[in-house]
């Protein structure tokens, strides 16, 4: 989650850009953007949101998959995330050069990754030269099924038509594929969607979870990816944000082709999609097309999400990683879920906690005692959907310590829930949470985004457009009542990165 940076105000310049932030929302633009978006759910049960905006013959497009790293379980972790870089490998028609005869070399290849897979999971040992043997035999098929792909076509088609922001991105709560066009694109881009989300081919499957393992080796090599790694397991006891979405080595290593086929056929169906256009779309035009493309995903049902309820915390838990390297802290306390009535305060909290420059944490840890390099809060940081972590992180100065950043940081906690915030303070925080989503009309593709998770995570896109009045609702009180609330000690954990000596 990026958080907003800003100059420190006070005063009549604080009062000032408080009055701006408030006529900004109250701009007729502002209350007319709500007005026109048109929602329709397809005949086969996809939620589309359509947000006309005229200025230019632009739009940006974004699928939203309600299938994350929390929907996964212990032996298949990293699911989630293996499909969305196989959602960009094309079907049956794109990306292969004779799927008849691919499609026979991928079963040849399955079934040599399968004989792999048994002699390495078998007990109470596997076999080095049956292992050997059966690795050479893996990677010929998997050299023969290489020969009928042709790598990135789906990529460079939408390249040729002028696609800008081609991505997508795999979290805790959702699985999100996203670009822009030009406005008169959108039945290319419809197309395209409903034919990889109705016969995806996971051609060179294991070549991209050699991928995927790799960008796991590459976050494990940095002190505070490990840091964070480790942390999250040790902050939940039972529910799936415990995991890493990126998956687990060794089951990155050991998931089939066949299971992320499972997979997509159970969360990729018409009732787990939503799909928001925002730009130069007319609906009217617009939604006879989109019923003859998208309409053509099959129905499915949507998928129960996980029952496990993380139990309360009952003590402090703490751990070290020594490491040769700058020391670093990181502080979480478990906080209710998004739709939470209080949602709206936690982010306040977070803000005059640690959200930048004129925050409590910051001022006492960087400006005037020197402790800190930095120190920042986010309300929540893995995921929203489920109860999460409201999280604090720092790095000590030259010469200071975890201790040192950790005790003064409690100071401000403690402070935070014994007194109220002033009225400058609670000011400011109502100011720069409407100006950031003011700012965010500026952007097709940001609005897009908003307008997914609001839908999905808070069960109605017009969510998004209830959050200045949910700002201006939060009190001293409030932000005084859910400190109180959530700095316990018996509710936090602590994750320190120590220096160590390097070992030879």
């Amino acid at each position: 989650m990026n958080r907003t940076r800003w100059i420190p105000l006070a005063g009549g310049a604080l009062a000032l850009l408080f009055a701006a932030a408030g006529a900004l929302a109250a701009e007729p633009g502002f209350k007319a953007l709500e007005a026109r978006v048109a929602e329709r759910t397809l005949a086969n049960g996809l939620k589309v949101i359509l947000l006309p905006r005229p200025q230019a013959p632009v739009a940006s497009f974004v699928t939203y998959a309600d299938v994350g790293g929390v929907d996964e379980q212990q032996n298949a972790t990293g699911l989630a995330h293996i499909f969305e870089h196989m959602a960009f490998k094309g079907t049956d028609t794109l990306n292969t050069r004779d799927f008849a005869k691919e499609r026979e070399a991928m079963a040849r290849e399955d079934e040599a990754f399968l004989a792999l897979r048994a002699e390495r999971l078998r007990r109470p040992r596997p076999a080095p030269a049956r292992i050997a043997a059966l690795e050479a035999a893996f990677k010929k098929a998997g050299e023969e099924a290489q020969r009928w792909v042709k790598s990135g076509e789906f990529d460079e088609l939408l390249e040729r038509e002028g696609a800008q922001g081609l991505n997508a991105f795999t979290g805790f709560d959702q699985t999100v594929y996203l670009y822009s066009l030009a406005s008169n694109k959108l039945e290319l881009w419809a197309t395209l969607e409903a034919d990889r989300f109705t016969r995806p081919v996971l051609r060179e499957f294991f070549k991209e979870k050699d991928v995927i393992m790799e960008e796991r080796r590459m976050g494990e090599s940095r002190p505070t990816g490990r840091l964070f790694d480790d942390f999250f397991p040790v902050a939940y006891k039972s529910h799936m944000y415990r995991s890493y979405v990126i998956g687990a080595q060794s089951d990155l290593e050991n998931i089939t082709r066949q299971q992320a086929y499972e997979w997509f056929h159970k969360y990729y169906n018409a009732a787990n999609l939503t799909c928001v256009i925002v730009g130069d779309v007319d609906p009217a035009e617009a939604w006879p097309v989109l019923e003859r493309t998208l309409g053509t995903i099959p129905a499915g049902t949507k998928p129960e999400g996980p029952v496990t309820v993380e139990p309360e915390q009952r003590e402090e838990k703490r751990f070290t990683l020594e490491d040769p390297s700058q020391p670093f802290l990181l502080i979480g306390y478990h906080r209710p879920d998004v739709n939470d009535p209080d949602a709206a305060a936690y982010a306040a909290l977070a803000d005059v906690a640690g959200g930048g420059r004129t925050s409590r944490l910051y001022k006492a840890l960087v400006k005037e005692k020197k402790l800190a390099l930095f120190v920042r809060a986010m309300p929540t940081f893995e995921g929203e959907k489920y109860p999460g972590i409201f999280t604090i992180m720092a790095s000590p100065n030259r010469g200071r310590t975890n201790a040192e950043c950790e005790a003064a940081i409690y100071a401000e906690l403690d402070r935070l829930a014994r007194e109220p915030v002033s009225a400058d303070e609670l000011a400011g925080v109502k100011a720069r949470a409407k100006m950031r989503l003011v700012d965010s009309l500026d952007s097709n593709m940001g609005l897009a985004l908003q307008l997914a998770m609001a839908q999905n995570l808070r069960g109605d896109w017009r969510a998004m457009f209830r959050e200045l009045d949910q700002i201006d609702a939060v009190t001293a009180a409030d932000i005084q009542r859910v400190a109180a609330s959530l700095f316990r000690k018996t509710n936090r954990t602590v994750g320190l990165i120590e220096t160590a000596p390097k070992t030879r």
